[in-house]
């Protein structure tokens, strides 16, 4: 009897200082500066990959004021991913930007002077495939009617 008081007693111990270790750095975690700027960097990054899947499927190429609002979103997506340092998204949405653009031409010079060289060859890069993949899209949907 007395070693199973022991045990249980042992064992109530480990479990209040397993809570308590939880509890201390789990509060010590969410005060923490960087842990907040981060987790609100990491939702940021889901929704604007959300985003640009849902945006991707629903695009119409017939209606201008879709295409207006697509360009628009994505050259401020593209300015934000480019401002926080994540070059490779921020070209994806300056990419897709130039893909519906009226004037890509004007566009793409604009972007030359603004932009510093490195992020404008990956831009560069992207094109093509971007282009092809919008060329499909309105082919199938030329297709479809």
């Amino acid at each position: 009897m007395m070693g199973s008081r022991t045990s249980a007693l042992a064992a109530g111990v480990c479990a209040a200082l397993f809570i308590g270790y939880c509890v201390y750095f789990d509060r010590k975690r969410r005060s923490d500066p960087n842990f907040r700027r981060k987790l609100r960097e990491r939702r940021r990054k889901q929704k604007t990959a959300e985003e640009k899947s849902d945006l991707s499927k629903v695009l119409d190429l017939k209606d201008p004021e879709k295409i207006q609002k697509f360009f628009l979103d994505e050259i401020q997506l593209g300015e934000e991913c480019l401002a926080h340092g994540d070059y490779e998204t921020g070209v994806e949405h300056l990419t897709n930007a130039i893909a519906v653009c009226g004037q890509p031409q004007q566009l793409l010079q604009v972007l030359q002077q603004t932009l510093p060289p490195p992020v404008f060859q990956m831009l560069l890069t992207k094109l093509p495939t971007i282009s092809q993949i919008i060329n499909m899209q309105s082919l199938a949907e030329d297709d479809v009617e």
